[in-house]
């Protein structure tokens, strides 16, 4: 498994209560689909994919507290917090037209309806219903909030953003 083509579909927030469950924070929009028992997860710990199976799952206030095989204490738990958990990119569901995975915005160019390139998407930050492209513009990195209102036109096949920011936004970090 190489990391880099991974999914994020979650963040380990912490441990929770003496058992080895941990809470995490979501980056998925299918949750409930995603955090099975018996579902596989991968974390990166010193540079080597690791697997973790869920055994236990629960939501508490819409986030998963989840028991994984192995981890049986709170320090087993605490020790996890903070890494990234991944899936591979091929056990994704497939999505209805016009929706597309965080993953699939990284590397598109981002343009305004003028043709005046603004940058390249590096990163989708924040969480599901709030989230916002960071581009590496020629000035240094741009957010722009991924809002239809903005991003009017979303491709990531032909890895291409068409924005309509509000005036002032593209120069808010220069």
């Amino acid at each position: 498994m190489i990391w880099d083509e991974m999914a994020v579909v979650g963040r380990i927030a912490r441990a929770h209560g003496n058992r080895g469950q941990v809470i995490v924070n979501l980056e998925t929009d299918f949750p409930d689909e995603r955090f099975q028992p018996g579902a596989e997860l991968f974390i990166e710990r010193n540079r080597r994919v690791e697997a973790l199976r869920i055994s236990t799952v629960r939501f508490q206030r819409e986030r998963p507290v989840i028991g994984i095989e192995g981890i049986e204490t709170m320090n087993d738990a605490e020790a996890l917090a903070g890494y990234e958990l991944r899936v591979p990119v091929d056990r994704l569901a497939a999505l209805p037209g016009g929706t597309f995975y965080r993953h699939d915005l990284i590397g598109c160019r981002v343009e305004t309806r003028g043709g005046d390139r603004v940058g390249t998407v590096t990163d989708v930050e924040g969480t599901v219903d709030r989230s916002r492209l960071v581009v590496a513009g020629a000035r240094g990195e741009i957010l722009i909030p991924l809002a239809t209102a903005i991003c009017t036109t979303i491709d990531p096949a032909g890895k291409r953003i068409v924005v309509e920011p509000p005036e002032g936004l593209l120069d808010l970090n220069s």
